[in-house]
């Protein structure tokens, strides 16, 4: 089954940068569609941004232009480049598959906390 471990996150003023890692185990991970997610404190977790296995990107509205996802076959690893941080980008950062029927058990997650 596939497994998610994600790590960079951390404290910073708004304005800077943060780049997000996402190591998969796993067999299906290169198949796969991998997105970002967050979910901001007292809300539901949405999709921030996703690439597809030949690496086509997609990203919400409130982060287009801002943040980057990419992806490195070689490494099985998803990375998550965010600039111009703002304050409403605050939230625990997760990755997985984009396709809900091919989610795994969410990891622990990053925590990103941007402050005005």
């Amino acid at each position: 089954q596939e497994q998610f471990v994600e790590s960079g996150g951390g404290l910073v003023q708004a304005g800077g940068s943060l780049r997000l890692s996402c190591a998969a185990s796993g067999s299906t991970y290169r198949a796969n569609a991998i997105g970002w997610f967050r979910q901001p404190p007292g809300k539901q977790r949405e999709l921030v941004a996703a690439i597809s296995s030949s690496g086509l990107t997609r990203y919400a509205d409130s982060v287009m232009g801002r943040f980057t996802i990419s992806r490195d076959h070689a490494k099985n690893a998803v990375y998550l480049q965010m600039n111009s941080l703002k304050p409403e980008d605050t939230a625990v950062y997760f990755c997985n598959a984009e396709d809900v029927y091919r989610r795994t058990a969410w990891g622990q997650g990053t925590q990103v906390t941007v402050s005005s």
